[in-house]
């Protein structure tokens, strides 16, 4: 199970941090990203890490610099810190995550992570 919190309004320029505290699995060697949706838009992919260990990080190139991904090992937790927010970033945020270490060539593909948390909604004026 996958629950997402820290989700908000916020004026552009200013900041959130999103959380996603896993339970019900093996929490360490997966790879848990950050998508969003916004209306009328395919969802996608934001940032990444593979959880446990040296938490390699993944992100896009439209949040990099701005967004910040990481984890707490002992909350089996991981946090989106966003900055610089832009209301192009207004979206409904997803955590999700795989039973695998997440792959540069790949990280971004919906369709290979097979659990969803229920989404937080991220608006930015």
């Amino acid at each position: 199970q996958l629950v997402e919190s820290g989700g908000g309004s916020v004026q552009a320029g200013g900041s959130l941090r999103l959380s996603c505290a896993a339970s019900g699995y093996t929490y360490s060697g997966n790879c848990v990203g950050w998508f969003r949706q916004a209306p009328g838009k395919e969802r996608e992919g934001v940032a990444a890490i593979t959880t446990g260990g040296g938490g390699a990080t993944l992100y896009a190139s439209s949040v990099k610099g701005r967004f910040t991904i990481s984890q707490d090992n002992a909350k089996n937790t991981v946090y989106l810190q966003m900055s610089d927010l832009e209301p192009e970033d207004t979206a409904m945020y997803y955590c999700a995550a795989r039973g695998a270490i997440c792959v540069g060539a790949y990280w971004d593909i919906a369709g290979i992570f097979g659990y969803w948390g229920q989404g937080t909604q991220v608006t930015v004026s």
